[in-house]
C-alpha cells in the first residue's frame, strides 16, 4: 500500500498527517498504521498519526492516533498543524475556520499567506474542572486543586484539568529535576484515572512565564503538548501562581507557546506549526 503523507510538528511534537480528502484509509487499518508510521526504525518516526478529513459539522476534521495506536480526543499542536495544512492546501478558504475533534469543534485562525502559514491561534474553549469531567475517581462535583497524591513512596499534590483530554499537573521547584520518566508512566496509568492521563510538571519562572515538561498518555515523553500547556496555565491560575487574563509564555522542551485564560474562561493558544517532510509511505499491513 502506498500512502501519501506529510510530516509536521508543533514545537517538536510531530505527527504524520494523511489528507483523507484525497486518500481514504480503511477504519480497521488505523490502529496498526499509527504504530507503523510512528516507529523511528521501521517507519517514519513521529508521536502519532493525524487524519485530516471532510466533515459536515465543521470546515475540516481531524482524528488523532497516539504512537501506541490508541485514539485521542484533542491535540493542541496537532490542531495548529491541521490549520496550517488546511489553509496552505486550499481545503479551507477563510483564515478563520472551524476544526472538528473528538472533543468538539474549535476555532483556528492562521497568520501568514497561502504559501506559508507561520503561526496559528486556536480558541481551545473552556477548561473542564470537575473531577468527573477529567475523569478522576472520587466524589462528583468537586474540583481537584493541589490535592494530596501519593504514588509509590512519593507524596505529591495534583491539580487536574481537562482540555477535551485529561491532564494531571504537578508543580516542581526545578524543572530539570522533575521525575518525568520515573513517575510519568506510573501516573498515566494510575487507577485513579480510569481513562489514563497526561502528566505535566511545571516550574514557575515569574508572573508571566513557566517551564513545562510532559509525559503524554499513549506516547510518553514528547517535546511539546499544546493542550497540556493550556491545562498548565489554568492549573497555575487555580493555584494562585499566575493571574487570569494575561498571556503566559510556556517554555516547552521544543519551544514556546503563548497561552491566555481570559476573563470569559476561554483558553487561547498561539504558536508555530511547521512542515518537514512530504512523501509516500510504503506499508504492508497484516490484515
Amino acid at each position: 500500500m502506498k500512502i501519501p503523507f506529510t510530516k509536521m510538528h508543533g514545537l517538536g511534537n510531530s505527527y504524520i498527517f494523511i489528507n483523507v480528502f484525497d486518500y481514504a484509509i480503511k477504519e480497521e487499518y488505523l490502529h496498526d498504521l499509527a504504530i507503523a508510521v510512528a516507529d523511528k526504525d521501521f517507519g517514519i518516526g513521529s508521536d502519532g498519526l493525524i487524519l485530516i478529513h471532510p466533515t459536515d459539522i465543521a470546515d475540516v476534521g481531524m482524528r488523532i492516533f497516539n504512537n501506541d495506536g490508541s485514539e485521542g480526543k484533542n491535540c493542541g499542536n496537532g490542531l495548529r498543524c491541521v490549520a496550517k495544512f488546511a489553509y496552505e492546501n486550499n481545503l479551507v478558504k477563510k483564515k478563520q475556520f472551524t476544526i472538528e475533534t473528538k472533543a468538539g469543534n474549535v476555532v483556528a485562525e492562521v497568520h501568514g499567506d497561502r504559501t506559508l502559514i507561520n503561526e496559528v491561534t486556536v480558541n481551545m474553549g473552556k477548561p473542564h474542572l470537575l473531577r468527573e469531567t477529567i475523569p478522576m475517581e472520587g466524589a462528583k462535583g468537586e474540583t481537584v486543586i493541589a490535592e494530596p497524591f501519593t504514588i509509590g513512596t512519593e507524596h505529591l499534590a495534583v491539580t487536574t484539568v481537562s482540555m477535551g483530554n485529561p491532564h494531571a499537573v504537578f508543580f516542581v521547584d526545578e524543572i530539570n529535576e522533575a521525575p518525568l520518566t520515573t513517575l510519568g508512566p506510573l501516573i498515566e496509568k494510575d487507577a485513579r484515572f480510569p481513562e489514563g492521563v497526561n502528566v505535566e510538571f511545571i516550574e514557575k519562572v515569574n508572573d508571566k512565564e513557566i517551564h513545562f515538561r510532559v509525559w503524554e498518555r499513549g506516547s510518553g515523553v514528547t517535546q511539546a503538548c499544546g493542550t497540556g500547556a493550556c491545562a498548565s496555565v489554568v492549573a497555575s491560575v487555580l493555584n494562585e501562581k499566575l493571574a487570569k487574563g494575561q498571556e503566559i509564555t510556556v517554555h516547552l522542551a521544543g519551544g514556546d507557546l503563548y497561552i491566555t485564560w481570559d476573563e470569559e474562561d476561554i483558553v487561547w493558544m498561539r504558536g508555530k506549526a511547521e512542515t518537514t517532510i512530504e512523501g509516500i509511505f510504503y506499508w504492508e499491513q497484516n490484515n
